[in-house]
């Protein structure tokens, strides 16, 4: 066993020095998410007071309360941010003097922007509750919706990505897009009154510009056309431009850095665009056509063969149209609860009289579909 473990280990070890690339070793400790997870929960209680806390916070004392909290963000975000400079090739020349005081500067250049960003935050919560009848209050949406969760973490994250503080803002933002399905990178620009719908599988890349009062609906990617030359395309607008009152609906794709989407468009869904669109267009792809086929499994073959065998006696269908039509009427056909050729008959003497499919809730659906491909050719008769 002993041999078999020094072999695993040293296979391990052969393995770090294979691929340097993913290994810290003899160097200090990187960035700690888990650190950095904790600031984002304070900064949050700093932008909505009152929601995110245990206990109920106290307007006499919500002067210390914001002290207290600005205290915890200050010690630990400058910590987070000066590991995550000394691992910037850009700041390898400082010293740790250095790099602690710039920490420092950065870290109050982004409390400065709490009240902007809350600013930000109450027109996103006004887009939602405006956009979503669904929603009930505006404390629901900023206790409950992923995508306003979402966007509150990308506002944080773009601030610290303004400040060109790196790494920090991806991993808040991929913290979020873990937790929601919703990607939006810190890089990108969006206005205000932002409004996510669902949200799962968005993807908003790092050059995308969104104006004010956009709508996006789950699964809308505004993304780049191709990623093939990779890091040659670094600060290159590689993704698209939403302007103002813009809806997007679910499953849209959007690519490349030349298109603009136009004030006032509205995108249908599952749209592929690489193009621009023109102010005040409504796009849309062509409904597909629904096609219908009866049920042929085991249980509702007796039904197939019970309307082949009908359509072919004359007084049969003269039959049953006396009887059944009426009889629909009266019943307003309950054929649920009848036996299984109660059932069909009824089906048929409802297409009969109506010669339209059968509505839902009228009758059982297979039974209308069964009618409809078992009599099709008695339907005029």
């Amino acid at each position: 066993m002993n041999d078999n473990i020094n072999k695993t280990v040293n296979e391990i070890l052969e393995s770090y020095s294979k691929h340097e690339q993913t290994c810290r070793l003899s160097e200090d400790n990187i960035i700690n998410k888990s650190v950095l997870i904790q600031v984002l929960e304070e900064i949050r209680k700093l932008l909505f007071p009152g929601y995110f806390d245990k206990n109920r916070v106290r307007e006499e004392y919500i002067g210390y309360i914001v002290g207290d909290r600005i205290e915890f963000i200050q010690y630990n975000l400058k910590k987070q941010i000066a590991k995550a400079l000394k691992g910037c090739e850009k700041c390898n020349d400082l010293s740790y003097d250095e790099v602690m005081e710039k920490s420092e500067k950065l870290v109050y250049e982004f409390l400065s922007k709490i009240p902007s960003i809350r600013d930000y935050l109450a027109t996103d919560v006004v887009a939602a509750f405006n956009g979503d009848p669904a929603a009930y209050s505006t404390d629901e949406i900023i206790l409950c919706y992923p995508g306003f969760f979402a966007i509150t973490v990308y506002r944080v994250a773009h601030e610290l990505w303004k400040l060109k503080i790196p790494m920090i803002p991806r991993v808040l933002s991929e913290y979020a897009h873990g937790l929601t399905g919703i990607d939006i990178h810190p890089g990108a620009t969006i206005g205000k009154y932002f409004f996510i719908d669902h949200g799962t599988g968005i993807v908003i890349g790092e050059t995308t510009e969104i104006g004010e009062n956009v709508k996006i609906y789950q699964g809308v990617t505004l993304g780049a056309l191709s990623t093939r030359k990779g890091q040659q395309l670094k600060g290159v607008k590689r993704h698209p431009t939403i302007r103002d009152n813009v809806t997007i609906y679910s499953g849209t794709t959007i690519l490349g850095g030349e298109t603009v989407i136009g004030k006032g468009a509205t995108i249908g869904g599952n749209a592929f665009i690489v193009n621009s669109i023109t102010e005040g267009m409504k796009v849309s792809i062509k409904n597909p056509e629904l096609q219908f086929s009866p049920d042929l499994s085991e249980n509702n073959q007796d039904k197939l063969a019970f309307f082949h065998r009908f359509r072919r006696n004359p007084v049969r269908i003269a039959f049953f149209r006396l009887i059944f039509v009426p009889l629909a009427d009266a019943l307003d056909a309950p054929a649920r609860q009848c036996s299984n050729k109660f059932d069909i008959a009824l089906a048929y003497s409802y297409l009969c009289k109506n010669k339209t499919p059968a509505k839902t809730g009228s009758i059982p659906q297979s039974f209308a579909h069964t009618a409809r491909h078992g009599l099709r050719s008695n339907n005029s008769t």
